[in-house]
């Protein structure tokens, strides 16, 4: 049966076809509906884990256990995940084991561009790359195979374009698989020294091996064309070189680690001239110039961002490129930036910050769109969980004066994710660091996926819900308090009350994700008789207030009626609309 499906609903459906009877992950664009549609095959245990390291852990044991296991998670999760990757690396397998990256040129959502391609090389496992929805689905069975026969987990990398594009894919049955056989091996599994150091020489023979395996694969392939021009690629920009330059001699890579060291010789004694077509790093220009071989790779492309069949084929051709792309670029765009959506709970305790001057270490989620105009609310975001270790190192670099001017701010489901540890260590090391946990209850930046702080999993059945105040009194906080973030007078209150203690504290903000929140509130409206034009009320940097020429207005088919704009006007003229 055919049916059109994104690259990771394909992923999905290998995984199904291939018999996995487990899978986990940890929410993360752009591989998050891998296991949102994993989730929806009743054959195949499904978890949305706390963190990636969590989510590979878990495969690891059911791995061990002898089921076939799906890991998916974005391409910044796997360096969360990297400590148990590498020494899985030398245990090996029971049952095969599969871990998707997702990497994001372009860094759509991402905090960095990094290439994966790496880990693979580094940890010494064998990769597969799809070009299409048909490869992801046929690469993941595949994968399967190859896991087990070589007793090792398997890493597919995806990008963005691969993830979401939808392309033909037939689908077939599942193949049910048994549960390999439990033996207790200590020797494979437990790594002490003394084993591990005889694991090490089972990886390197591995390694040969696979090197031969990707020699022979069929997932490398050469299409024969005009031979003065010879192009290796893989991954999506396989499709850009076939619509670009699709008359040139073409080196298609499906397994790019190990690569396959004979075809790619072969190929390139067999054309004038060889380019290298590939995002980010220059993993295989790299690899074939060190074996003495002669190409052409990032003099001529961009080490940064996505690729265009466009692109290539102006560096490739010298082609400026379609007619229609030139004709489009020459008409401007409305530019449209990120924003927090109108009513987000987020918005009020941004202002407020504001307002106080208060310095912000920030993290990953949509409050992360706080460090944008005009609210301008974020000194620093890293990544997930570190808002309260830099935070902490913050104070602890300018002293207690400082600090008493600073707020970390991360969200519930990060602070799930790693920001425990970080507030342990505030705690444990005499720091005075203002946390406030931003809770609107789900995960809410790649599309509301469950958290353990909402009660449900990801089949939405109900779990034990985590009691944020409960386990920051835990950690041994004695100051935390939740508020609403909708009132900005108590949020000013409390913030200009904890920043200044001598210890450390926790404000928790509580107010479900407006989105998510169905109760149906009147719209605002402006009295233009008393609206001065102050423009305050813009400072919120809600979508649905419009500043049109002089005149400020509110859109109301965007207000949710959060109020918040009431409560900022100086002048009484913001109200529900009917009453103004």
């Amino acid at each position: 049966m055919k049916n059109l499906l994104s690259g990771n609903e394909a992923i999905a459906r290998g995984a199904y076809e291939a018999g996995v009877t487990v899978a986990t992950a940890y929410p993360g664009t752009p591989s998050t509906e891998i296991v949102e549609t994993v989730a929806k095959y009743p054959e195949i245990y499904s978890e949305w884990a706390p963190n990636e390291k969590v989510a590979l852990e878990v495969g690891i044991g059911a791995s061990i256990a002898g089921a076939r296991v799906l890991v998916a998670m974005k391409h910044v999760g796997v360096n969360v995940a990297a400590d148990p990757l590498f020494t899985f690396s030398y245990t090996g397998v029971n049952g095969g084991l599969v871990l998707i990256s997702a990497g994001d040129p372009g860094m759509h959502s991402s905090q960095n561009e990094q290439d994966n391609r790496y880990y693979a090389k580094f940890a010494k496992v064998p990769m597969l790359e799809p070009s299409s929805s048909q490869e992801a689905k046929d690469m993941v069975k595949a994968a399967y195979l190859l896991s087990e026969t070589f007793d090792t987990p398997v890493m597919v990398r995806t990008t963005t374009r691969i993830a979401h594009s939808q392309t033909p894919v037939d689908t077939e049955k599942r193949q049910e698989c048994q549960l390999k056989e439990y033996v207790k091996n200590p020797k494979k599994y437990v790594m002490i020294p003394a084993y591990g150091r005889m694991r090490h020489k089972v990886v390197e023979e591995r390694r040969m091996a696979l090197e031969k395996e990707s020699d022979a694969s069929p997932w490398n392939r050469i299409e024969w064309g005009d031979k003065k021009i010879g192009i290796i690629t893989s991954g999506i920009n396989y499709q850009y070189v076939k619509e670009a330059a699709g008359s040139a001699s073409i080196l298609k890579l499906g397994m790019i680690n190990p690569l396959p060291k004979k075809v790619i010789t072969e190929f390139v004694s067999q054309v004038d001239e060889v380019y290298v077509v590939e995002e980010l790093e220059p993993f295989i220009e790299e690899q074939v110039k060190s074996w003495g071989l002669s190409v052409i790779g990032k003099d001529v492309f961009p080490r940064t961002g996505e690729f265009s069949p466009e692109l290539i084929a102006e560096k490739l051709l010298g082609q400026t490129g379609a007619e229609e792309a030139a004709a489009a670029a020459e008409q401007p765009i409305p530019v449209r930036p990120p924003v927090l959506c109108p009513g987000c709970p987020h918005r009020g305790m941004y202002y407020v910050i504001n307002k106080l001057k208060l310095k912000v270490t920030g993290d990953i989620g949509c409050y992360t769109l706080g460090a944008l105009p005009p609210l301008e609310a974020m000194d620093s975001c890293i990544c997930m969980g570190a808002s309260i270790g830099t935070a902490l190192g913050m104070e602890k670099a300018r002293g207690k004066e400082f600090g008493q001017k600073l707020v970390a701010i991360i969200g519930d489901s990060t602070f799930m994710h790693s920001g425990i540890t970080g507030l342990l260590d505030v705690v444990y090391n005499k720091g005075t660091t203002t946390t406030i946990i931003l809770d609107n209850r789900t995960t809410a930046m790649t599309g509301h996926q469950d958290n353990p702080g909402t009660g449900y999993t990801v089949n939405k059945e109900e779990t034990v819900e985590v009691d944020l105040l409960n386990l920051v009194k835990a950690l041994g906080i004695k100051r935390v308090i939740e508020v609403d973030p909708y009132d900005l007078d108590k949020v000013e209150e409390i913030l200009k009350e904890e920043t200044v203690a001598d210890e450390p504290s926790v404000i928790i903000a509580k107010r479900p994700c407006a989105l998510l929140d169905k109760s149906v509130q009147p719209p605002m409206a402006i009295d233009q008789d008393k609206c001065t034009g102050c423009k305050r009320c813009m400072k919120l940097g809600c979508p649905a207030i419009v500043l049109d020429g002089e005149e400020i207005t509110i859109n109301y088919t965007q207000c949710n009626g959060c109020e918040l704009c009431i409560q900022v006007c100086r002048f009484d003229a913001i109200g529900k609309a009917g009453d103004k």
